[in-house]
């Protein structure tokens, strides 16, 4: 529904920058982790509104210095300029000026809501259309997605998962951009084991396999498993046909791969 470099949830999120003008900003700055969508996506961005875009990460793996793949390399190759701070949070606040636009991890923010506004009216629409109701299920990182998916989506119940903490951590970042209390709707189940995020594991590598052989969607490697294994565990929770939103971030799968061949988990 979105196609092109600039995909998944991650361009959903910046949706609202997309149609704003932003002339009085020079750069953009934002900070994560090293293989994050959120930089890749960010760096696509910026190219398309012909900002200088400055990221800021705490860690890069020797290997990927020496080699350089996925989002990585992908941010590299759209002019991204990669910074390194132990404190990338804290760094990226004191480098921005009122001539940046500052965009945080993840694109956790207010702004982000809008995109979401017109994938809920995508969703209604076709649920209208096609006489169907949906449960609607997507893994979160911050939980920025699903809450105002379920803000923007009354009529659905939305489920989800926390990939980064647990539950409790999932709640508390909601509760930073949107009042949780208010969305009865959304819904966070859990999976029977905790996967440490972005780890390589065997059931996330063979879950993703799985889905690949049996469905020909590719899946990114990170996001993607753990809400596959949560909504297979979960099953007798839906009550209605399940609409798995797929998270985009194909960029970052041939970094994970990598990895899981060096563990020699492939």
């Amino acid at each position: 529904m979105i196609g092109g470099e600039f995909n998944g949830n991650k361009a959903r999120k910046l949706a609202y920058f997309l149609d704003t003008n932003l002339n009085k900003f020079k750069r953009i700055i934002s900070y994560g982790s090293s293989q994050s969508n959120a930089m890749a996506s960010l760096s696509v961005f910026a190219k398309i509104k012909n900002l200088e875009f400055v990221y800021i990460t705490d860690h890069i793996s020797d290997f990927l210095c020496q080699n350089p793949h996925g989002n990585y390399a992908f941010a590299l190759q759209n002019g991204a300029k990669i910074l390194f701070h132990k404190n990338r949070a804290e760094f990226a606040k004191n480098l921005a000026t009122n001539l940046d636009l500052l965009i945080p991890e993840g694109v956790a923010m207010r702004e982000a809501e809008m995109g979401f506004k017109s994938q809920a009216k995508q969703i209604s629409d076709f649920m209208e259309q096609n006489n169907i109701k949906f449960d609607v299920f997507l893994p979160s990182g911050t939980g920025v997605s699903a809450a105002f998916l379920a803000k923007n989506l009354p009529n659905c119940d939305i489920f989800t998962t926390p990939c980064v903490g647990d539950e409790k951590y999932l709640k508390k970042q909601i509760s930073e951009f949107c009042d949780i209390s208010n969305l009865n709707n959304l819904h966070i189940l859990n999976t029977a084991k905790k996967y440490h995020f972005a780890k390589p594991n065997l059931d996330l590598i063979q879950i993703w396999q799985d889905l690949l052989t049996q469905t020909n969607i590719k899946f990114e490697l990170i996001y993607d498993p753990v809400g596959w294994i949560c909504v297979f565990e979960n099953l007798s929770v839906f009550k209605n046909k399940i609409l798995y939103i797929h998270q985009g971030g194909l960029n970052g799968v041939q970094s994970q791969l990598l990895r899981y061949k060096r563990k020699n988990m492939i």
